[in-house]
């Protein structure tokens, strides 16, 4: 069968596509890629990494652990030195050990936010962000254009590795811990420690958080942190439709806000203690504010096409340059390698800031919210008032149409383009974009956006307007214009 890269990998249902034996395949595809002369092997800058090392990680998912060891077997069996996680671990934290060891690459076993029934892959360069596109593409040539593929993968047995120190254990976190310590300021959170919640969804950010802050005299409690292949029944995903028991929590009197990580913990959600969720828009407005004006720092700034113009309001008034990008952290994480960049994230969570790596990371932003807060002395929903007050106001809704069958995205993108409108909700459509999917930006700065998903088979419609309204209307007409292309 064709396998394929989306936005961040491979993903495929449980027992239909992602099986053991498409599986090894691939793993057999990526120690080719990575063994050829195309492989990326400078470490962007950094010493040379080990061309023979590589990182494999595991989620929470079902299998994941047993995936994860047949990576590790055609690995070992292609001659490469394998330091296998003993546990499931978040996603940054793997991609951080890749770094970390000098690795030539790194392979996660995860389906990130996707639903239960799949499962996934993700690839990783030496410098501890996602692959290349071109990197993936090697890994694809290999998988599906390969005349050799037939004579199958390379396979040895686990223990026989093992004994041969091909392939080696580890425990990710303390590393990963000792580098956020550097951009984490536990001080500031000592000084006034935090009562909150952490709802790692069933996922792999399970207890990373509330490891991290032991001693700093927070008084954390975590719920969904036990393994549940299931995940409830629902997307491990950290927006508000599927936080109902962390919006529970706190209105039980166990915390004062909450932190969310979605199933491999490279996205970051919240809710005040009102039980109101705050999303990633409003958690990296709020982060750029107090990197700039409590820490003094500067550089550009990177945000995805779907992601809050509030942004751009506050980096006119700081005087840093913005870039938007199509969907996808790698798209950030090309100017974090390239650039002096003081901050990058999308709208579904995935941030990091300078001095990390080129990675979304959902523990080090629910750490850096945690220092927001202790530091202002201010509950989130204060900060949040603030921030809205003073560069919104500004509302956002997403929803998301199941596709029956696949749109072509440029033929949706050429569609959208020739029949924009000339106002929506009585403001005038100033500018129209096509740098992923369709967005129409309005004359008080709300836009519409509709693409296609990368990574399921959805179409969606973003909305941010300077009211409800606003958004009710964008939404109104972007649903209507999605289905007549669907």
């Amino acid at each position: 069968m064709t396998i394929n890269f989306g936005t961040d990998g491979w993903r495929a249902v449980i027992s239909d596509t992602f099986t053991f034996t498409n599986l090894r395949m691939l793993s057999q595809a990526i120690a080719d890629a990575v063994a050829s002369e195309h492989w990326d092997k400078s470490g962007n800058g950094g010493p040379a990494p080990d061309p023979r090392k590589v990182v494999v990680g595991f989620d929470t998912r079902f299998l994941s652990d047993r995936y994860a060891g047949e990576v590790a077997r055609v690995l070992a069996a292609n001659n490469f030195t394998v330091y296998l996680a003993q546990a499931d671990a978040p996603t940054p934290a793997i991609s951080y050990a890749v770094k970390h060891l000098n690795a030539i690459a790194g392979v996660m076993i995860t389906a990130s936010h996707n639903a239960p029934r799949y499962n996934g892959v993700k690839l990783k360069a030496a410098y501890g962000g996602s692959a290349l596109p071109e990197q993936c593409r090697r890994v694809e040539v290999y998988l599906n254009d390969n005349e050799e593929r037939a004579r199958g993968p390379n396979l040895m047995d686990f223990d026989q590795a093992r004994e041969k120190g091909l392939i080696q254990k580890f425990n990710p976190l303390p590393d990963y811990f000792a580098h956020l310590r550097k951009l984490v300021d536990c001080n500031v959170i000592a000084e006034n420690p935090q009562r909150f919640v952490v709802d790692s969804m069933f996922g792999a950010g399970r207890g990373a958080i509330k490891s991290f802050l032991h001693g700093t005299g927070c008084e954390i409690a975590e719920i969904r942190g036990e393994m549940n292949p299931g995940f409830g029944g629902v997307h491990p995903e950290p927006i508000a439709r599927f936080l109902g028991p962390l919006a529970g929590a706190i209105g039980a009197g166990m915390g004062n806000f909450g932190l969310a990580t979605d199933g491999d913990a490279d996205r970051i959600g919240a809710m005040d203690e009102r039980g109101q969720f705050v999303d990633p828009h409003k958690i990296m407005a709020l982060a750029l504010r107090y990197l700039v004006e409590k820490r003094g720092l500067s550089g550009a700034v990177v945000r995805t096409v779907s992601t809050t113009r509030m942004i751009d309001r506050l980096c006119k008034r700081y005087g840093l340059k913005v870039y938007e990008t199509p969907v996808g952290f790698n798209h950030i994480a090309d100017y974090m390698m390239t650039e002096d960049v003081l901050i990058g994230g999308e709208e579904s969570g995935g941030i990091s800031f300078k001095g990390h790596i080129p990675e979304g990371d959902g523990p080090i932003m629910g750490l850096l919210l945690v220092e927001i807060i202790a530091e202002a002395r201010k509950p989130l929903t204060v900060l949040v008032d603030e921030l809205l007050k003073d560069v919104g106001p500004a509302f956002y809704e997403r929803t998301d149409l199941r596709l029956h069958h696949p749109v072509a995205k440029s033929e949706m993108t050429d569609l959208l383009v020739n029949k924009s409108p000339a106002e929506i909700g009585g403001q005038k459509v100033t500018e129209v974009s096509a740098l992923d999917g369709v967005k129409y930006i309005l004359s008080d700065d709300s836009w519409l956006l509709i693409r296609p998903s990368g990574t399921e088979p959805v179409l969606r419609v973003y909305a941010e307007g300077r009211s409800m309204e606003m958004v009710k209307a964008l939404l109104g007409y972007g649903e209507k214009v999605a289905k007549s292309v669907v």
